[in-house]
């Protein structure tokens, strides 16, 4: 069966491999690109608003994918810019990494809000019991991932 679910970074400089590899499993026919499940991440630094849009399109061209099935950002200002991704067809779902209740709060609670995270992906293994019984309350319909590394 393969992979399908590809966790993937601008950061880990190998998106033009993996995107190969996808489209040539795509023109082998062993899989379309609805059986592959691409997430990537938008990396600390790139969180300014005005730059999320341009590096989703750096992975976009890299991938040569036409969209990203989930995107991940770190910084709950740079959800807006986000959301405007998802209007142009950049990708299909949203998502947040270690995003503890506040951070969830502010896009959670914030006036205009298009789209809520599909999954708050956590690294951070060092919230406490009480902590992540706070932020599974706020779930809404946002799932969380962990990353076993």
């Amino acid at each position: 069966m393969g992979y399908r679910h590809i966790d993937g970074a601008h950061l880990y400089q190998n998106e033009h491999e993996v995107g190969e590899a996808i489209r040539e499993k795509i023109a082998e026919g062993k899989v379309r690109r609805e059986d592959i499940f691409y997430c990537g991440k938008l990396w600390a630094t790139n969180h300014d608003p005005e730059m999320v849009r341009p590096t989703l399109e750096r992975t976009l061209k890299d991938l040569q994918l036409d969209y990203v099935d989930l995107y991940i950002i770190e910084i709950p200002m740079a959800f807006k810019a986000l959301e405007a991704c998802k209007d142009a067809g950049l990708v299909k779902s949203l998502g947040v990494s270690n995003f503890n209740r506040r951070q969830l709060e502010l896009i959670l609670n914030k006036p205009g809000l298009k789209y809520k995270p599909v999954s708050n992906q956590i690294f951070d293994f060092s919230f406490t019991e009480e902590e992540m019984k706070e932020i599974e309350a706020l779930n809404k319909n946002v799932r969380f991932v962990e990353m076993l590394m």
